[in-house]
């Protein structure tokens, strides 16, 4: 149960990140030439955490020194093809999504102006969110460079931010992952959900009649909401 309530969650993460254009990663390559001027960068040292905001998200990187950032992003192409020139080529809208879908990642090496698309750059603003300190900088990159290739994605579990906090901190977090949380809380905690649910129920049962299948979730769900509230 809890595995496919896991799954339904990232599904419904993934859709709505479509739908709000979260990132300029998403965007076909021919879009790149329209894509705002960027800021100008501020002064990097080997091991700092970058942030690049987005619509609703934001997406982390670190920086190894020489205009050159590591990152974890979805990407399907490593499952078919082992070819590193056309896997360091730009990811595509498809791969993205694909990569989501299969729950596929890499973490990559891009250039500091591939990372940012266009936005501006937040330097470890983590540090004063974490209740640990950073590690050393030159461990934070060395962790980052031991970790490139091919990993397994999750929305929730492991996804960039994961990956920065993991080698600047010694331990994989996400805030992004606890505030979708706690918005998911505050829905199920409002007791308008437990109405919402029964009328649907109700609905159920009208349209499919009463079998095992509709009077189970009709009865269970509103009761576990409220109970949960």
């Amino acid at each position: 149960m809890l595995q496919l309530l896991t799954f339904l969650v990232e599904k419904l993460s993934l859709v709505f990140r479509l739908k709000c254009l979260e990132s300029p990663w998403w965007w076909e390559s021919d879009d790149r030439e329209r894509a705002s001027p960027r800021a100008p960068p501020p002064p990097l040292q080997r091991g700092d955490l970058l942030e690049v905001p987005r619509t609703l998200f934001t997406h982390f990187g670190i920086y190894l020194g020489d205009n050159r950032v590591a990152h974890l992003i979805p990407d399907i192409l490593p499952v078919f093809t082992s070819n590193s020139k056309l896997i360091r080529t730009v990811i595509t809208n498809d791969r993205l999504i694909l990569g989501c879908i299969y729950r596929r990642a890499t973490v990559r090496v891009d250039s500091l102006e591939d990372f940012a698309y266009g936005s501006s750059i937040l330097v470890n603003r983590a540090d004063r969110m974490m209740q640990t300190q950073p590690l050393p900088a030159e461990r934070v990159a060395q962790r980052a460079e031991k970790l490139l290739g091919d990993v397994q994605y999750s929305l929730l579990w492991n996804n960039c931010e994961h990956f920065v906090t993991f080698c600047r901190y010694g331990s994989a977090t996400s805030r992004q992952t606890d505030k979708f949380f706690e918005s998911l809380k505050s829905v199920i905690r409002d007791q308008r959900s437990v109405i919402i649910s029964g009328l649907l129920g109700f609905i159920s049962l009208v349209c499919f009649g009463v079998a095992p299948s509709t009077t189970v979730p009709t009865i269970l769900i509103p009761f576990s909401l409220w109970m949960a509230g």
